[in-house]
């Protein structure tokens, strides 16, 4: 463990807390992501570590080191912000130079550094540049080289690829994650976008209201979110609303408003008869066969019955949109080549199968 935030608690007005009795901890050489919504206090939390803010309670620690009232520049954390911050007037050397002018190096160590940090994110030929002469990704790499060449015990980072389009961000992404395992150090991401989130990260922390939902690794994040919350905000989820009618350890029988039975995985100590909703993935989901009015075939555990919509085309897959009865519109992704799409007709009966497993309901 190399930082610890025990029971941090944030006030900017005196009144409304932006975060509320944080306990996190975050372990040496990870890639943690701190997700969520827009003012739900991820910010603040990587401000806080920074040194930009202070917490209003509570305790923050670097290697067991005390942070709460040591300012930005002796924290020894590197930091890469949005709008990369560069100096317009320095060339890009000069850029990745400063923090080792401002702790006084010596010139031939801070040229050895620079250097380094320039060939680690291959940038090494456009030292000469000033930013203007550079493109969005290249000075987010010299942003990046800065925060890293003055060796930090950590980097953090405030949504650095919000700028850029949206293929470069993703080859970014892909960088960044390859960086961090050539590297080894910590590194803590703030962002509002999931995908960004999955794809660069060991463990996702994800915020809400002041509030750390849950903390856990990519995969477990996406198949076993713990409430409604984590399992709408990470990836998409259809919602079922009902009842839950009967509990069976860790899985209950679910009835919608129009009688039909489900089974699923209970999440949470809600006991039969109580109001609940259910969240199931749309690749979960599959077309099963029907009669002509939609019933389904078969004897799987879950199916469903409904009407297809439309049909969004995604490239490696498409997505039907049905509605069901007394419940929100319902997605389901097909693969490319599934007999059903050619056969396609906006009103048509559909029936949709999926295993209780998959099922997640949360009271």
């Amino acid at each position: 463990m190399i930082v610890s935030f025990r029971g941090v608690r944030k006030t900017y007005d005196g009144e409304t807390l932006v975060v509320k009795s944080l306990d996190l901890d975050i372990h040496r050489g990870e890639f943690l992501t701190l997700l969520g919504p827009s003012g739900s206090g991820k910010t603040t939390c990587l401000m806080m570590l920074a040194g930009f803010e202070f917490p209003t309670g509570g305790e923050i620690r670097l290697d067991g080191e005390l942070l709460n009232n040591v300012p930005p520049h002796k924290r020894n954390i590197g930091m890469v912000f949005q709008n990369y911050a560069l100096f317009p007037h320095l060339t890009v050397e000069q850029n990745v130079a400063y923090p080792l002018t401002v702790r006084k190096l010596p010139a031939a160590e801070r040229a050895e550094r620079v250097a380094h940090a320039l060939k680690m994110v291959q940038m090494e030929r456009f030292a000469k540049r000033y930013p203007a002469q550079l493109s969005g990704g290249q000075q987010q790499r010299i942003a990046l080289a800065r925060a890293l060449v003055f060796e930090p015990k950590l980097v953090l980072m405030d949504e650095p690829l919000g700028a850029l389009d949206k293929q470069l961000r993703e080859h970014m992404q892909y960088e960044l994650k390859a960086l961090h395992e050539k590297l080894g150090v910590t590194f803590v991401y703030v962002t509002h976008d999931q995908g960004e989130a999955l794809t660069m990260s060991d463990r996702v922390a994800v915020f809400d209201k002041g509030i750390v939902q849950q903390l856990d690794t990519v995969d477990r994040l996406y198949e076993s979110p713990c409430n409604e919350f984590v399992a709408n905000f990470i990836g998409d989820s259809n919602r079922l609303r009902g009842t839950i009618a009967r509990v069976d350890g860790e899985f209950c029988e679910f009835r919608l408003d129009d009688g039909t039975q489900l089974v699923g995985r209970r999440i949470g100590d809600a006991a039969e008869g109580a109001p609940a909703v259910a969240c199931i993935r749309p690749e979960r989901m599959s077309l099963a066969a029907h009669d002509a009015n939609g019933h389904a075939n078969g004897a799987a555990a879950n199916r469903l019955s409904g009407e297809a919509r439309s049909l969004i085309y995604f490239g490696d897959h498409v997505r039907m949109r049905c509605a069901l009865p007394g419940q929100d519109e319902c997605f389901v992704k097909v693969p490319l080549g599934t007999g059903a799409l050619d056969a396609f007709s906006p009103g048509a009966p559909v029936a949709l199968a999926f295993a209780p497993e998959h099922l997640r309901v949360f009271a």
